[in-house]
C-alpha cells in the first residue's frame, strides 16, 4: 500500500468519525437527515425565502438542518453519510429492472428475507425500524391524487438521483395481486410494530409511503404487500439520549438537539406556531425554533401509546397537554413540525406536517384510531376544522388546523440572551 493510499484511509476514517462530533466533543450517534426542503411557503404557496422578524420565518427551509447527503458505492448499495446507515439502492427484488406488484413483500417475508440478503456482498442486512426508514423522506416531494392513474407534476418523497422508485402497480391484479393498487400504494415496510392496534383491531407495521409523503399504520398479515429496502450499520440510528436537565428543558445527546419539556399548551395555526417560537426565550436561550418533521418524528417512543401505557407515545420525561378527542376521548394531540407538506404539485403549501403523539384519529364510520400514535400526516394551514365533519382521506383522517407546538434548539452551537455563542 502506498503512502497516498493509506493517507486517503487515514482520512476517510477520521471523516467517519469526527463528522457527528458536537461542539462539546461529543459524538452524535443519531444524527437526523435533513428534509431537503429548500423552498419557502406562506399558507398557499412559494414565496420568497423570509427572515428575522417577517410572517413564516422559522420554517424548514429557515433551518435545514443536517444536509442530506449520498454516495453510490457501485455496488447495489448506497451509503447514508449523515446517519451513518447504508442501504440498498433498489426495491427491485426479482432483478428484472422493472418495479412492480412482483417486487413487495408481506410484512412476514420482508422480515425473513433480511438474513438472505446479499446485496453488495454484505451479510447483516435487517429490515429497518420507522426511525432508519424515515430518514429517507425529502421533502422536495409532492403526492400524487389518490385517484390519479399518472404522476402528472407529483415528485417522489425520496431522492432518485440514488434510489430506484416505482408508484403502485396499477395492473398489481393482473401480476397476483388480489385487487389493481393505486398510484399512491408506493408503502415501505419496516420492522417497527405498533404496540396497539388500529381499525378496531387490526396488528399494524407502521411504514412510510413515499409515494405521499407520510407514516401510516398499515396490516401486518399476508395480505397486504409492501416495498423493501433493507439497511446496515449504525444499529443506534433512532436510540435517543436524554437527560433531564432540571429547568425545564430535556437534551438529547445523541441527537445534539435540546427540547422543551412542556409544549405550548393550547393549539394553534401553523403561522402562529412559527411566531410563537420566534418569540420564544426559556432557561437563557433566544434561539428556540419549531422543529422540522424528521427531528419531531425523532423524539417518538414507539413503545408508548395512549392504550397500552395510558400515554403520549413520547419519554416519560416529557409533558403533554391532554385533549379530548374526536371521538371523546383523552388522548395526546398533534404537534405542528416547520415542514410544508406539498400535494400534487412542490409549489403548492396549504399543508404543514404534523406528527401524532396520540391516536392518529380517522372517521370509518365512527372515529377510532387508523394509522397509530407515532403517524406522521399533515393539515391545512388555515381553515375551519368544522368543515371536515368526518375527516378527509380514504381513511377519513382528522383534520384539526390547530395544532399543539413543542419547541427545540441545537445546543451544541447555541446563542444565549447576551448573544454570545455557548457550548452545552
Amino acid at each position: 500500500m502506498n503512502k497516498q493510499t493509506l493517507f486517503r484511509i487515514i482520512a476517510l476514517v477520521c471523516l467517519a468519525l469526527f463528522s457527528g462530533i458536537t461542539g462539546s466533543g461529543q459524538i452524535l450517534t443519531y444524527r437526523i437527515v435533513g428534509t431537503e426542503q429548500t423552498k419557502s411557503y406562506n399558507n398557499f404557496g412559494v414565496i420568497s425565502t423570509p427572515t428575522a422578524g417577517q410572517p413564516f420565518y422559522g420554517q424548514n427551509s429557515n433551518h435545514p438542518g443536517n444536509i442530506p447527503s449520498y454516495k453510490n458505492n457501485g455496488d447495489g448499495t448506497i451509503t447514508d453519510n449523515v446517519s451513518g446507515l447504508m442501504w440498498e439502492n433498489t426495491t427491485d427484488k426479482n432483478g428484472d429492472s422493472v418495479i412492480n406488484y412482483y417486487d413487495k413483500l408481506t410484512y412476514a417475508e420482508a422480515l425473513a428475507a433480511a438474513s438472505l440478503c446479499r446485496t453488495g456482498g454484505y451479510t447483516d442486512w435487517r429490515l429497518p425500524t420507522i426511525k432508519e426508514l424515515y430518514s429517507l423522506i425529502m421533502y422536495e416531494g409532492a403526492e400524487p391524487n389518490p385517484n390519479a392513474t399518472a404522476p402528472g407534476a407529483s415528485i417522489p418523497y425520496i431522492n432518485t438521483d440514488y434510489f430506484t422508485f416505482g408508484y403502485g402497480d396499477l395492473n398489481s391484479s393482473a401480476h397476483g395481486g388480489k385487487f389493481n393498487e393505486r398510484l399512491i400504494d408506493a408503502q415501505y415496510a419496516c420492522s417497527s410494530i405498533y404496540v396497539s392496534t388500529t381499525m378496531n383491531g387490526m396488528p399494524t407495521m407502521f411504514g412510510v409511503n413515499f409515494a405521499d409523503g407520510r407514516i401510516k399504520g398499515y396490516p401486518a398479515n399476508d395480505r397486504k404487500k409492501y416495498y423493501v429496502l433493507y439497511v446496515r450499520g449504525n444499529t443506534a440510528y433512532g436510540t435517543n439520549k436524554f437527560t433531564d436537565n432540571g429547568n425545564g428543558t430535556i437534551t438529547d445527546s445523541a441527537t445534539g438537539l435540546m427540547w422543551m419539556q412542556n409544549d405550548n399548551g393550547s393549539a394553534v395555526l401553523w403561522e402562529n406556531a412559527l411566531s410563537y417560537a420566534e418569540d420564544f426565550s426559556f432557561a437563557g436561550y433566544s434561539d428556540w425554533r419549531l422543529p422540522d418533521v424528521k427531528e419531531l418524528q425523532g423524539i417518538v417512543d414507539y413503545t408508548r401509546s395512549p392504550e397500552t401505557t395510558g400515554s403520549a407515545a413520547i419519554n416519560p420525561l416529557f409533558n403533554c397537554t391532554q385533549i379530548t378527542n374526536e371521538a371523546g376521548a383523552k388522548d395526546d394531540p398533534y404537534y405542528w413540525s416547520n415542514t410544508t407538506f406539498c400535494s400534487q404539485t412542490p409549489s403548492a403549501g396549504r399543508a404543514a406536517c404534523y406528527v401524532s403523539f396520540g391516536r392518529a384519529m380517522g372517521y370509518m364510520g365512527r372515529w377510532i384510531d387508523v394509522h397509530g400514535a407515532g403517524a406522521q400526516r399533515s393539515d391545512p394551514k388555515t381553515g375551519d376544522p368544522k368543515n371536515f365533519p368526518f375527516g378527509f382521506g380514504p381513511q377519513g383522517d382528522a383534520i384539526r388546523i390547530y395544532n399543539h407546538v413543542r419547541l427545540v434548539r441545537n445546543y451544541n452551537t447555541a446563542t444565549s440572551l447576551d448573544g454570545t455563542k455557548t457550548n452545552n
